[in-house]
């Protein structure tokens, strides 16, 4: 079961409220104390996950919906930390990786409980069968719901998490369908970073598509991320234009640019600030950025 888009936290009381996790959707099946995990697309996962696939309740048999998350340095939900698990299907790859990248499930409904199919019933009535259930000692965790969407999306927006995912306490679970009875919020986060370089069309040495963005810091300018979201249009032929004076022969980072992204750059003294809507805090890279404009108030000293 999939959540709708949504533009702001559902109000009332008909709604419950969990944390948005930054990690991989899973289905998990125990029968006769073996587990099998699938994936949204209906991949068996189970041999990327030895630590999270030896079902805390033994014997007793359950299906139940989860994500599996683990965090970086910053303690912090990361996906791109799972990345160097979910692929692996050699076990000792797998074995190896579950002490370097530790992970968690996190179970956050129920629709199978010994032998009995749930998910006709409400959520409020699964949540309190899940809840119910010891797991408080293994690597299945059960994530709080609370009933206060605008406190948990403050929260979470102060905490550098992904957003809000919002249930009503009546709806049913139903399998393959994006409903309406669960909506998602992600935050956007924006920040002001220093233009490094600049990348043009496919095809072209002159239309800016994108830029190279990074972040002032002790050990100089740090590169975040390459931006092409919002440029577009007039937008990068003003940018093209005020980047122009700047132009200079190598890198400004501090950092090494990744290939992918220095490919073709156009390098640009570290001048101009521009403001970057971003998915998520905490990250060394940028998600999902967005250009939102250029700050003539402010200068490059200004951000450190």
């Amino acid at each position: 079961m999939l959540a709708t888009k949504a533009d702001r936290v559902p109000a009332g009381e008909q709604w419950l409220h969990e944390v948005k996790w930054d990690g991989v959707r899973v289905l998990v099946d125990v029968r006769d104390a073996v587990a099998r995990m699938t994936s949204r697309n209906d991949n068996n996962v189970t041999p990327a996950w030895p630590d999270l696939s030896v079902p805390p309740l033994g014997e007793r048999d359950l299906l139940v919906d989860g994500e599996v998350i683990a965090l970086n340095e910053r303690g912090i939900p990361d996906f791109r930390v799972l990345q160097h698990r979910m692929h692996v299907r050699n076990a000792a790859d797998a074995a190896r990786l579950v002490r370097s990248v530790p992970a968690t499930l996190m179970v956050f409904d129920l629709l199978r409980l010994d032998g009995e199919d749930l998910t006709d019933r409400p959520l409020e009535e699964r949540r309190a069968l899940l809840e119910g259930l010891p797991l408080a000692d293994s690597k299945w965790q059960v994530p709080a719901a609370y009933d206060d969407g605008d406190m948990l999306f403050t929260a979470t927006l102060q905490q550098g998490l992904e957003g809000v995912v919002s249930k009503r306490r009546g709806s049913r679970y139903r399998f393959d369908t994006r409903s309406d009875d669960w909506r998602k919020l992600a935050h956007r986060h924006r920040g002001s970073f220093v233009v490094g370089g600049w990348r043009p069309q496919v095809g072209t040495t002159d239309r800016l598509a994108s830029l190279l963005v990074g972040e002032p810091t002790p050990e100089g300018l740090m590169y975040r991320g390459r931006v092409g979201s919002g440029i577009a249009g007039a937008t990068g032929v003003r940018l093209a234009a005020l980047l122009e004076p700047y132009a200079a022969a190598a890198s400004p980072f501090a950092d090494e640019v990744p290939r992918v992204d220095a490919a073709g750059t156009f390098w640009v003294e570290p001048r101009v600030v521009v403001d970057i809507d971003t998915h998520g805090l905490g990250y060394d890279r940028l998600r999902q950025p967005s250009f939102q404009g250029v700050r003539d108030d402010l200068f490059p000293e200004d951000l450190r």
